[in-house]
């Protein structure tokens, strides 16, 4: 059992790296075609589709080990929803981390020394604002999540699960990118805020994505799960 976690941990570590480099090297690289210009409704649309497509992979890649969470939020709302124990969770929460960090010191590295932007609010953009948007759009995240992967009657719509969840990443980064980046994931936000060292309204990135999963876990589990007689699943199946 204990090796099955540290390999599920490991899933999550790879799956971390292969989704932050391709989604925060979207946006270097987008700079640099750009000459670091001022962001753009293209630029916007290029950010979703190279997270969604990357989520869509690094889920998909880890599905059969990890369960594919490749967000520490998304575990928190397996936790409180029960569907995985505390020690799993912290190792999770780890690997996650760490991948971040070292997707954004490759990136760093491979491009000659660009800077890997942190998160920031835009113009106009209180914390608590950005702390509504992120609870928002985690909670769109993490109930899609419960009705493609975690329901035990999902059916043969869990094989569908990794796009669904890729698709509303990249349908909530077209709402709030513009506003504070739309991370939904607070490992995204940690890699860059690391290797930057930038730590301005951090806090924005972890208690909107942990409350708005701890929300959509309870409200998905309580309606459509635990009223009609499930179980919550095992811990090693999601």
């Amino acid at each position: 059992m204990e090796k099955k976690k540290i390999k599920a941990a490991f899933a999550e570590f790879f799956s971390m790296v292969i989704f932050v480099f391709a989604g925060q090297g979207s946006g270097m690289a987008y700079g640099k075609l750009t000459g670091d210009g001022p962001a753009t409704p293209s630029g916007l649309v290029a950010a979703s589709l190279s997270h969604a497509f990357a989520l869509f992979v690094a889920v998909s890649v880890g599905a059969n080990v990890s369960g594919g969470h490749v967000n520490p939020a998304v575990t928190f709302g397996a936790f409180i929803g029960g569907n995985i124990t505390l020690l799993r969770a912290i190792l999770y929460w780890i690997a996650q981390l760490l991948g971040a960090v070292v997707a954004c010191l490759l990136l760093k590295v491979s491009t000659g020394g660009m800077e890997t932007s942190a998160f920031s609010l835009s113009y106009g953009v209180t914390p608590w604002n950005a702390v509504i948007f992120e609870i928002v759009m985690t909670f769109g995240l993490v109930y899609t999540v419960y009705a493609t992967a975690v329901d035990p009657k999902k059916g043969d719509i869990g094989i569908i699960a990794p796009l669904a969840i890729g698709l509303i990443v990249g349908a909530n980064i077209l709402v709030g990118g513009a506003f504070d980046g739309a991370s939904m994931n607070p490992a995204v936000s940690f890699g860059p805020a690391v290797v930057s060292w930038t730590w301005t309204n951090h806090w924005v990135y972890w208690v909107g994505p942990f409350i708005g999963a701890a929300i959509a876990a309870i409200v998905y589990d309580t309606i459509f799960i635990s009223s009609n007689g499930h179980e919550p699943l095992p811990s090693n199946d999601f």
